[in-house]
């Protein structure tokens, strides 16, 4: 959007617009989180179910299996949206998890099974860059970040759904109904988003799709002046985008905090039940803990959101990191369940939110045309820490060592902060990140507003 956003009555429309695609994101987002979590919480009973015979060592492996199909996913949508759009592939994503929770729940096998929860994984690793890029592009100035954290709350509220739906449902119905839930959005969902999320219009105008973003601006009743393609954003992403040498080390310090960022949270979120059981907690506190640590997530992404647009998203996420490898390291102790669920509630408000500040930190780091590539690689590379982490999970766990998967995630929380402290500082701390120096874009000409508009802080 353009730096000079509306106000008075014409802002109205201007903000509902915003406010439709962030909750329409929102929604998307939810759903992935519920689908990620799920599988942590209905683990017990997984590995309880005798016909299905999976044990500890299988277990880490389907983690993993989920989330390299999310590393396929992110890294095809991230070239394939700057490209064709967002709309599309927020649609294909939703339609191809959906299809995926249906064969976990008809799964007869550990085999079946894994390839259900790799083709989901397929589906939801496009869902989250996708929306990140749609929500920025609608966000207002000034409020990017908090946009970015706000629609991440809804991926700890798909995990606080999934611990909620664990405790209440697996017992009753089986670990199966579960997954059958999570097909629903096939029969609920994909017509809402269908009818109701607008492709960007920056977009649109980017691909030179002007009478599209004339019509879908005028439908909001939202100037087309409001929305405002950067210098040179026709041309599509392209991944050697990411290696010119204004950013080639920007890019591979994103890389690896944020392969070490998702390594913690998918290996935390698929084996903390567990290792919270192995370290002398019953079952019911190990799946509450599920419930509490996305709640306290809930919370850390809109503290850290606020703080991100306030101070910057890069020092934030240095402290986050920082913190979230105490509290993880902290939960090795066995302690009184009341400071534990504090602890647990506190380790989730900084564990969440820091990955979530690598996205947001992207996006200010690279110019619209190449955000969502950037975006999609940055969260592509994090799934080989994803598929790592619940994998190296199952082998400590397997080998009656989860003390030592709590450091393991500890220190992956130290490489996310040393990793971001390393990134260079923006040009104007917490401001918009001008373009790279290689590509700056000529002055506009009179009456060409918004030609020079950096990109999205």
């Amino acid at each position: 959007m353009s730096s000079d956003t509306p106000r008075g009555p014409a802002a109205d429309p201007v903000r509902r617009l915003a406010f439709r695609v962030t909750a329409l994101c929102w929604f998307v987002v939810l759903l992935d989180g519920l689908d990620l979590f799920v599988y942590g919480a209905t683990l017990p009973g997984l590995l309880d179910d005798k016909s299905l015979a999976l044990d500890p060592s299988d277990g880490g492996d389907i983690g993993s299996l989920t989330t390299l199909g999310m590393l396929l996913g992110a890294l095809g949508s991230g070239l394939i949206t700057d490209r064709t759009g967002r709309r599309k592939i927020v649609l294909s994503g939703v339609v191809i998890f959906s299809l995926g929770s249906a064969a976990c729940a008809m799964a007869q096998t550990v085999a079946q099974f894994g390839a259900a929860r790799l083709v989901a994984g397929v589906g939801l690793g496009g869902l989250l860059p996708t929306a990140i890029a749609l929500v920025m592009e609608y966000a207002p100035p000034g409020r990017r970040h908090l946009a970015v954290t706000l629609v991440m709350t809804a991926h700890q509220a798909g995990g606080a759904v999934a611990g909620a739906l664990a405790m209440s449902v697996v017992d009753a119905l089986g670990w199966r109904s579960v997954y059958w839930l999570g097909a629903l959005p096939l029969l609920l969902a994909v017509p809402v988003i269908a009818l109701m999320l607008p492709e960007s219009v920056t977009y649109l105008l980017a691909r030179g799709r002007t009478a599209e973003a004339q019509a879908l601006a005028g439908r909001h009743g939202v100037p087309l002046g409001h929305f405002t393609p950067e210098p040179d954003a026709g041309r599509g992403g392209s991944l050697r985008a990411l290696f010119t040498p204004a950013v080639r080390t920007t890019t591979l310090l994103f890389w690896i905090a944020s392969f070490a960022g998702l390594l913690l949270v998918y290996g935390m979120s698929t084996w903390l039940p567990t290792m919270m059981r192995d370290n002398g907690y019953h079952l019911g506190s190990s799946i509450s803990f599920v419930l509490v640590i996305n709640i306290g997530g809930i919370v850390g992404m809109l503290v850290a959101g606020r703080l991100a647009d306030g101070f910057g998203s890069r020092p934030v996420a240095i402290a986050w990191f920082a913190l979230t490898a105490g509290g993880v390291g902290l939960l090795a102790v066995h302690m009184p369940l009341g400071l534990t669920y504090a602890l647990v509630f506190v380790t989730g408000g900084w564990l969440f939110s820091a990955q979530t500040l690598i996205y947001s930190s992207t996006g200010s780091y690279y110019p619209q045309e190449d955000r969502a590539t950037a975006l999609g690689w940055v969260s592509g590379m994090g799934r080989f820490g994803a598929v790592f982490g619940p994998w190296l999970g199952g082998v400590l766990v397997d080998a009656d060592m989860s003390t030592w998967g709590f450091g393991v995630f500890a220190a992956a929380g130290l490489l996310g902060a040393v990793m971001i402290a390393f990134v260079p500082r923006l040009p104007r701390a917490g401001g918009p990140a001008g373009p790279p120096p290689a590509r700056t874009a000529p002055a506009a000409p009179p009456g060409s507003p918004g030609l020079g508009t950096p990109p999205l802080a």
